[in-house]
């Protein structure tokens, strides 16, 4: 491509509402424009990374067995209804009609149109395994939309879809994406981590992540440099605390705590360690009869350390919060406790309440906790002596960076990442929903296991410039960017050596299959090369008449702090050997 016939505009200022640095790139790059909120043109040098994406993705689902097909944007309400996601999905579904009156959705995903292909298609064991994926147009009606593609409306994912005729022939399946998935990500030349996510009510343990590692993530990965083990924040677990639970050495006692509510606030006053501190948060769970209406409640008191934040997926799996709790409210709180928050505990309740204690605070001796009376605390509490043994002990926290890891290889750390693949195993969870049968080997129905795995193809290039920029512009891996390399002669309407070896340099790249531009346009040397440090081509070649005369040319990455003088002759191999690198 010659960058005369191409289109270049880029910016020397992002617009004022770019908030995040690949958006605010990506905009000055000139690689998108939006058009209105969370909705982007995708701009020639933005649509050629998306392309080279695509192709990256589309060549390894190809490879793992996956088919290739496309499913619409507009989808017809029905088949939402069948699942009861039509209404369960709330607002960020957006729900069109036709001039019928007919409900019709503009799909975020495809688990139901896909469902019904198989149920239509797939009638015998003998036609399974089979996987359908499509690279495909989104929209999801986001509230507040933000930081460029990272969480536009409309946008673009490959998602397949694997139908299995058992739990063992799906796990498979699983395992071969998951496998696809690592090859894909290692050739976009990225920092990734592939890391265990919770699986939510689907349940099942089959789900994982693909993080890109990035400062500006908005996922905290949770990894043990000394093993394998990586997991999401909702999912990572610290090695379990190890008894016996030591003995009591205070006794109890009340303290004035006057205008201290919180467990730092106390632990500063009383001079004693956050992590001697206990913390109480009050939940609610509602019963509800044939009507829907609430019959009853139950309040729940959890116990965690005072140095700990609590995991609201950990304590969705407790038995008896796994149907859903919510934050108890004041009157409730005041009823049971006979206190406002702040000064809460579990010692001299006004009315019983289920207690689940961490399994850090259940082996915890002489800690502090609120005395239920406000402006005072209560030291030195103790387990069965100074109050029963919690309902129930659970892991309710979030990890921390430093405690063991559950495998017992070494001490957790914590860094950014941000989402752009996910593998799950569905189960029968669609295919229950709507009648999705097969015939087994005896002849009878059965419902097809599935699965399901998404990249997000747009997302993805903006995850890159979170990865790899600096105060220039981006710094795209060779493999997604928009171009592999590029050419700058200086002064080449000028010069005839000068645009005579440009022009056959350029058709040596092109004929040895590198993705080169050749900025013919004119430009200054220094806005030539701001343009292209901008735009975060990797490989620059630099052609003057004075490095013509001793038979070079200047090579630079654009990671290289300066450039490298190199004979025009070498060129093509030198090029070559740092691509490869």
């Amino acid at each position: 491509m010659k960058a005369s016939q191409f289109f270049i505009s880029t910016l020397k200022e992002a617009p004022a509402d770019a908030e995040v640095v690949s958006h605010k790139l990506m905009l000055r790059a000139g690689l998108i424009k939006k058009l209105s909120a969370g909705i982007y043109n995708y701009m020639p040098l933005g649509l050629r990374v998306i392309r080279k994406v695509e192709a990256i993705v589309r060549e390894e689902m190809n490879r793992a067995g996956a088919v290739e097909l496309c499913m619409p944007v507009v989808q017809p309400a029905e088949l939402w209804q069948e699942t009861g996601r039509f209404d369960a999905m709330g607002p960020e579904l957006l729900r069109i009609k036709d001039r019928h009156g007919r409900d019709y959705v503009v799909q975020p995903t495809s688990e139901e149109v896909v469902t019904d292909i198989a149920r239509q298609e797939l009638h015998s064991y003998k036609q399974l395994p089979k996987n359908f994926y499509q690279i495909q147009t989104k929209f999801r009606d986001e509230r507040r939309p933000r930081f460029g593609l990272m969480r536009g409306r409309e946008f673009v994912m490959k998602d397949a879809y694997s139908f299995d005729r058992d739990p063992a022939g799906a796990q498979a399946s699983y395992q071969a994406m998951a496998q696809a998935y690592r090859r894909i990500f290692d050739r976009f030349g990225l920092r990734y981590r592939a890391v265990a996510a919770d699986s939510g009510a689907i349940g099942g343990d089959l789900s994982e992540e693909f993080q890109v590692i990035a400062a500006t993530g908005e996922d905290a990965i949770v990894y043990c440099p000394q093993s394998d083990y990586a997991a999401n924040m909702e999912k990572a677990e610290a090695l379990a605390p190890q008894g016996p639970r030591p003995a009591a050495t205070q006794p109890r006692q009340k303290v004035p705590t006057p205008g201290k509510s919180t467990c730092a606030e106390v632990a500063e006053l009383l001079g004693v360690p956050l992590a001697n501190t206990v913390k109480s948060l009050v939940l609610a769970t509602d019963r509800t009869n044939e009507a829907g209406d609430i019959a009853g409640t139950q309040i729940w008191l959890l116990l965690l350390r005072g140095d700990h934040d609590m995991n609201e997926v950990k304590v969705g799996k407790v038995p008896g919060l796994d149907q859903g709790f919510r934050f108890a409210t004041q009157a409730e709180i005041e009823a049971h406790f006979g206190c406002k928050p702040g000064y809460l505990g579990p010692i001299g309740l006004q009315k019983p309440v289920k207690v689940v204690a961490d399994r850090e605070v259940a082996l915890m001796a002489d800690w502090i906790c609120g005395a239920n009376e406000e402006d005072h605390h209560l030291r030195g509490v103790n387990w069965a002596r100074d109050l029963p043994e919690p309902d129930a002990v659970a892991d309710l926290r979030n990890v921390v960076a430093g405690d063991r890891s559950p495998d017992g290889k070494g001490e957790l750390a914590i860094e950014r990442g941000i989402e752009v693949g996910h593998v799950f195993y569905l189960g029968t969870k669609y295919s229950r929903a709507m009648n999705a049968t097969f015939l087994d080997e005896n002849g009878k129905p059965r419902h097809f296991e599935m699965g399901c795995y998404g990249i997000g193809i747009t997302r993805l290039p903006a995850a890159a410039i979170e990865q790899n920029h600096d105060e220039r512009g981006i710094i795209w891996p060779d493999a997604i960017a928009p171009f592999t390399a590029v050419i700058c002669p200086i002064g080449m309407e000028r010069s005839e050596a000068v645009r005579a070896a440009a022009e056959k340099l350029y058709a040596d790249l092109c004929a040895a299959g590198i993705d080169v531009i050749l900025d013919d346009r004119g430009e200054r040397p220094g806005a030539m090369f701001a343009d292209w440090e901008l735009i975060g081509v990797p490989h620059r070649i630099v052609l003057s008449e004075r490095g013509l005369k001793e038979a070079q040319v200047e090579y630079q990455h654009r990671c290289d702090t300066a450039a490298t003088k190199v004979a025009l002759a070498d060129i093509l191999a030198h090029l070559q050997g740092r691509m490869g690198a």
